[in-house]
């Protein structure tokens, strides 16, 4: 069963939206949602971005990176110039 909760929602017109946008941007942010209006014609909604959860696997490059054998050793004249 899914339940949906509403989320209280404000309409804007352009000009608001431009005049106050920082101020949008705050409350979006904390999980309001608006509506940006053109002529009293809904364009565009601005909500809060929720990233999605990754799921990290160790090891899942195993085999596909290669160091060089002489990764660690220095280039000629490299002691020279950095003393």
């Amino acid at each position: 069963m899914v339940v949906e909760i509403p989320v209280p929602t404000m309409v804007r017109s352009i000009a608001e939206a431009k005049a106050h946008f920082s101020a949008i941007v705050d409350e979006a942010s904390s999980g309001k949602t608006f509506i940006i209006c053109r002529a009293g014609r809904p364009l565009v909604t601005v909500t809060q971005y929720i990233r999605p959860e990754v799921v990290r696997r160790p090891g899942s490059l195993k085999g596909k990176i290669r160091m060089a054998d002489d990764f660690d050793a220095l280039p000629e004249g490299f002691e020279e110039a950095f003393g």
